[in-house]
């Protein structure tokens, strides 16, 4: 915000100049910008504010009360100027501790949440086409769907840790769409898996192909919050 010009601004003298001084000076800029003196610089508003400026100043007694009352403003200014340094300064060391709070929640969350989530949900998308080759050979075999039961038995408990992990604490706002997809992940992995436990049991293809397609949408949602990390 601009601030008004003080009396001895307006006459171009020190606050400390003498009356002769004002006088001099007054009757200079008068001449400078009267209307009357064809001067190019002439002004009439200007005029107005010189007469207003000598009518105060020139007077002593009105003239200390009006210093008096310019060190008051002056004082209140630069109390402001110091109260609005100190807020800034404030604000800029608030917001450098939020930044730096906010870089460590992020690794904090990248170490001890994204990285062991997604190391357990490799373990459960990762063998299951192996696992459908080797029960292909005889589905109707007890030892190989045992053995295809077991690997849903471990998946469920990899899952149950992962969705435990996940959400041991709260992701930072900056990787949301990366929670976003690794929760739909989750999601999509329990479904699967959920199709799968059926398939066991009435060997009916249809939740087999089911399971499949819920975990190859699985893997993609990983993939993508894998390519945002990585971005």
């Amino acid at each position: 915000m601009t601030q008004c010009a003080s009396h001895y601004q307006t006459l171009e003298v020190s606050p400390h100049a003498t009356q002769t001084e004002i006088k001099e000076a007054y009757r200079r800029l008068v001449k400078q910008y009267h209307p009357d003196s064809f001067n190019c610089e002439a002004n009439h508003e200007k005029i107005v504010e010189l007469n207003t400026a000598y009518e105060v100043i020139r007077d002593p007694q009105r003239r200390r009360i009006y210093d008096r009352q310019l060190q008051k403003s002056q004082s209140y200014n630069s109390t402001q100027r110091q109260q609005r340094t100190t807020a800034a300064q404030n604000s800029y060391h608030q917001e450098q501790r939020s930044r730096k709070a906010a870089d460590a929640h992020l690794k904090r969350w990248h170490k001890e949440v994204y990285v062991p989530v997604n190391r357990l949900i490799g373990k459960i998308l990762q063998p299951l086409d192996s696992r459908i080759k080797d029960l292909a050979a005889d589905p109707f075999d007890d030892s190989l769907m045992a053995d295809f039961q077991a690997y849903l038995t471990e998946s469920r408990q990899y899952l149950t840790k992962a969705q435990q992990t996940f959400t041991a604490q709260p992701n930072p706002a900056k990787v949301a769409s990366v929670a976003a997809n690794l929760y739909y992940c989750l999601d999509r992995i329990g479904d699967g898996l959920d199709e799968l436990d059926w398939f066991t049991m009435n060997y009916d293809d249809r939740y087999l192909h089911t399971g499949k397609e819920l975990f190859r949408i699985a893997s993609r949602l990983q993939q993508d919050a894998q390519g945002i990390v990585q971005s």
